[in-house]
């Protein structure tokens, strides 16, 4: 079998679509003649016209395209559902990060029942419920935060806001009243919103924590999602 069969055969036990981690995840790499097989299964991802792109870092096969936009109820003139799509598959890859880094991962509860890819975010994250690590007001604002990422002692490491649509200054806002806490703050958003971004920090009422907030695009959270796939696999080998 020819390494390009393999990945399409690897796909069809997905379900005919996979981000590229888990993709990797589930082929078998032991004869393939490469130090760098995760680049390998991009390429030929990437150039064969078996495979289509729905969002970066996902992909399917062009075989299964009717029944997949189908599956995810996607269509070309349906913008709402399109963005509802969109942000809850940044979410999954932000929670799987998070899962695969041995991090307690929480989303807020409006958000529970949505899909990441074919699964309800409230079984992607590890915590139904939100650590009480602060005063129960904190908390409060804290848990309508996109992701929350807490590290062993029940603390939050990081906050992430999937900046798909709405307003940038709003997530800001929430960092803002959130900079007590020893954690990181990131907007995940399309890299056209970069400059929308780079100009809100520049703001001095955000002065305190400009330092602390990260801008992550999609296309680099793909890549952070296919790298702590890869990390878990080697860490396991």
């Amino acid at each position: 079998m020819t390494q390009t069969q393999q990945v399409i055969e690897a796909m069809k036990e997905l379900g005919g679509f996979a981000t590229f981690g888990k993709l990797n995840s589930v082929i078998d790499f032991s004869e393939w003649k490469t130090k760098t097989p995760e680049a390998s299964v991009r390429r030929i991802v990437q150039d064969n016209a078996a495979f289509f792109k729905i969002k970066p870092g996902l992909w399917a096969l062009e075989e299964f395209k009717e029944d997949i936009f189908k599956k995810f109820n996607l269509k070309d003139s349906d913008e709402h559902t399109e963005m509802e799509f969109s942000h809850s598959y940044y979410q999954g890859l932000v929670v799987e990060i998070g899962n695969l880094r041995s991090m307690n991962t929480f989303v807020p509860n409006q958000d529970k029942n949505k899909l990441f890819l074919d699964m309800p975010l409230k079984e992607v994250t590890n915590l139904s419920e939100i650590y009480q690590f602060t005063y129960p007001e904190i908390v409060r604002y804290a848990r309508t935060v996109d992701v929350i990422w807490f590290n062993e002692r029940h603390m939050p490491h990081a906050f992430f806001e999937i900046e798909h649509s709405t307003d940038i200054q709003n997530s800001l806002l929430k960092f803002y009243e959130l900079q007590d806490f020893n954690a990181e703050f990131y907007i995940v958003a399309d890299e056209y919103r970069y400059n929308k971004f780079n100009d809100l920090i520049n703001r001095s009422i955000f002065k305190s924590i400009r330092e602390r907030i990260k801008f992550r695009s999609y296309d680099s959270l793909s890549d952070i999602h296919s790298q702590a796939y890869r990390q878990a696999r080697a860490e396991a080998l």
